[in-house]
């Protein structure tokens, strides 16, 4: 029936009962993505469909990865940068409408990831079937990408699970598993990975009724009145979280579902123009960047072999017991060890917390307990194919411990450092084998934080980084690579902005004043609060490190509440009172007016040390640095990075912000070298 066709991304099998499966497998790639190719030859093949009709369609992935990523995130930044989103997205308009018109049934397989354009290209099926495979997720992550589901996602979701549901996975962008999908409607049938060509063949030509009660449900979900009540409540909701002048796109789509979501019809006719305002916007520019900057630190691990089976943590405080468990969790064997085991037992009631959040059953949270030990004895040291050491920050403290390490360690294994301020060149002095030596710093918490600096020093042998930044996308972390220096990256541009913090404090600016002003300018925390948990003893311990290098002090009103016991949310008290995890801030009198210069002082204390790191090469390029802070430190992802954000703001600008700043509260504001560069 395809006689003449020869596409490169699809093929085609024609079972005896006429029930045709297309199989998506695009040339190239190891995953599947819709590509421009990729639709014109779906468009061709749904067009001869037409002519020689079979009994069924099936679509389905020929790729293990799974299903559909997405729209090819590639083309659309080029589309986006030529002016042609709008012409892009009716051409996906076009070939998913013929698909959802074709006359007999037609079922989307789905077996592991089906994302974006790809559960569109799903919700154009009349069913869809779906793997019970853990990694089989379904969602719609546009608004991550600063824009709504561009090809029928917006129109034809709420219609299908309700606008409840819908709007749940369109302002989130989560993935659902198979079975949570299944139970919103957005699939028919879950089946195992091996059902999947079967149950699909039955599904098509069976079919699957929906329950009346789902039916009514999604109907009322999506009548004007019930739109007109709903969508304000959405919107206050939204506006919790974030501010429309920095992220449209969630407000768009509520707004979009109140005025076209009527019906389907209406909807897929003014999606396309919708989605386009969006792409347009400086913030859809940015998260896109964001989108490839990702992609290229997960790119910096995938070069080498990390040969790494067994791991072996020292220090099972807060960082090394969750450095541990984490570990263990992504399928490595790991011991942990500490002086006695009453340090030990902490982190291993941690884990267990861990593992039943990310596994939910005995059966799939057994075998990784098993993966971690205790080990007080360092047994496993001979054993390990790297150590990492997470004890205290204290040099002396840490040379004693390689001194000791290092003789037992075999001659392939690697010694790494979780240090968050101490030089490697520092750290190595004593070392018989430096070039096996490696900073790996991670972020607390770690189960949540996605970037570990790769800490690099001259004696360093590149295979052994290499193999470090292959452990940690191993270990599903986004690794990058910096120069050893006091603080690295990430804390050394996040602490002159900490302090400043700090130093508003001391001078009398209420603590809510400083969270509000920093989350005003897009940062996912305050920093008052961001040292509240952290811990103001952790935050002093690196600031003593950094201070004398950066020439900044720190405030005395700081020092004086260590002194006190108030180390913030561990002890119930810091900056703010804490109670049941929470921080109780005090009210802010209404006539309180914060000076016009506040948000300069901690924000251009950033950037200023950003564009400092930038000039010394702490990291390779601008990419890397906006890459390593933004996933370090949650940095304002709608403006891009911070050197994104200056070149934005114009440099020039910013630099006599700051000569202004310099003049009026001391040399910690004067520019650093590097500004006239960009």
């Amino acid at each position: 029936m395809f006689q003449g066709l020869r596409p490169r991304h699809w093929t085609f099998e024609l079972a005896g009962d006429r029930v045709l499966t297309l199989l998506l497998d695009r040339a190239g790639e190891s995953v599947n993505s819709l590509s421009r190719e990729v639709l014109e030859e779906l468009d061709a093949l749904i067009e001869r469909i037409r002519i020689e009709p079979p009994r069924a369609v099936i679509l389905r992935s020929a790729k293990a990865a799974g299903f559909i990523a997405g729209a090819d995130v590639r083309e659309f930044r080029a589309f986006a940068e030529r002016g042609e989103t709008l012409d892009a997205i009716r051409r996906g308009h076009r070939v998913f409408a013929r698909l959802a018109a074709l006359p007999m049934p037609t079922v989307a397989a789905i077996h592991g990831h089906c994302m974006g354009g790809g559960l569109e290209l799903a919700l154009a099926c009349r069913y869809r079937i779906a793997s019970d495979d853990p990694k089989t997720r379904l969602g719609v992550p546009e608004v991550k990408l600063g824009i709504q589901p561009g090809w029928g996602g917006t129109a034809r979701l709420p219609h299908l699970v309700g606008a409840p549901a819908a709007f749940d996975m369109m302002l989130t962008g989560r993935g659902l598993s198979a079975s949570n999908a299944r139970a919103i409607g957005l699939v028919d049938k879950v089946c195992s990975a091996a059902e999947l060509p079967a149950k699909a063949t039955e599904l098509a030509l069976r079919g699957a009724a929906r329950p009346l009660a789902q039916r009514v449900k999604v109907w009322l979900s999506n009548r004007w009145l019930t739109r007109q009540i709903l969508a304000p409540q959405m919107r206050k909701q939204v506006a919790r979280k974030a501010d429309p002048k920095h992220y449209p796109a969630p407000f768009a789509m509520i707004e979009f579902w109140r005025r076209h979501g009527g019906s389907v019809a209406r909807g897929l006719a003014a999606e396309p123009n919708s989605v386009a305002k969006l792409a347009a916007t400086a913030t859809a520019r940015n998260l896109v960047r964001i989108f490839f900057l990702q992609e290229m630190l997960k790119g910096l691990g995938g070069g080498a072999e990390h040969g790494i089976r067994h791991v072996h943590v020292i220090g099972a405080g807060v960082m090394g017991g969750d450095i541990a468990a984490w570990c263990a969790l992504q399928g490595f064997g790991v011991s942990l060890q500490d002086r006695e085991m009453k340090f030990i037992e902490p982190a291993l009631k941690r884990a267990e917390e861990l593992f039943a959040k990310k596994l939910k059953t005995e059966d799939r949270i057994a075998p990784v307990r098993a993966r971690l030990v205790a080990d007080v004895e360092s047994a496993k040291v001979p054993e390990a194919d790297l150590v990492i050491e997470a004890i205290f920050e204290n040099l002396d403290a840490k040379r004693a411990l390689y001194a000791n390490l290092e003789p037992r360690m075999k001659p392939t294994a690697i010694l790494a450092s979780n240090t968050s301020s101490i030089p490697l060149t520092e750290l190595r002095a004593q070392l018989a084998a430096p070039q096996r030596f490696v900073g790996l710093h991670y972020f607390n918490p770690v189960a949540m934080m996605p970037l570990v600096e790769i800490v690099r020093h001259d004696g360093l042998e590149p295979a052994i980084e290499a193999r470090i930044a292959a452990f940690a996308k191993a270990i599903d972390k986004l690794p990058v690579p910096v120069a050893t220096s006091p603080g690295f990256l990430v804390n050394r541009v996040l602490f002159p902005y900490l302090l400043e913090a700090a130093t508003l404090y001391a001078e009398g600016v209420p603590g809510p004043i400083i969270d509000r002003t920093a989350k005003k300018f897009g940062m996912p925390m305050g920093p008052i609060e961001l040292m509240d948990t952290v811990g103001l003893d952790v935050a002093t311990g690196v600031a003593k490190v950094l201070c004398p290098f950066l020439g900044i002090s720190i405030p005395e009103k700081l020092q004086s509440m260590i002194a006190a016991g108030k180390r913030g949310k561990k002890d119930g008290e810091g900056f703010y009172r804490w109670q049941d995890g929470r921080a109780q801030k005090p009210e802010v009198p209404a006539d309180y007016r914060a000076a016009d210069d506040l948000e300069d002082r901690m924000i251009l204390a950033f950037l200023n040390e950003a564009v400092a790191c930038l000039h010394e090469r702490v990291v390779d390029d601008a990419e890397r640095l906006d890459a390593g802070i933004i996933f370090g430190t949650g940095f304002a992802p709608f403006r891009g990075g911070p050197i994104q954000h200056i070149r934005d703001s114009g440099a020039a600008a910013l630099k006599a912000r700051l000569q202004a700043l310099a003049a009026k509260y001391g040399t910690r504001f004067q520019p650093k070298a590097g500004w006239d560069e960009l």
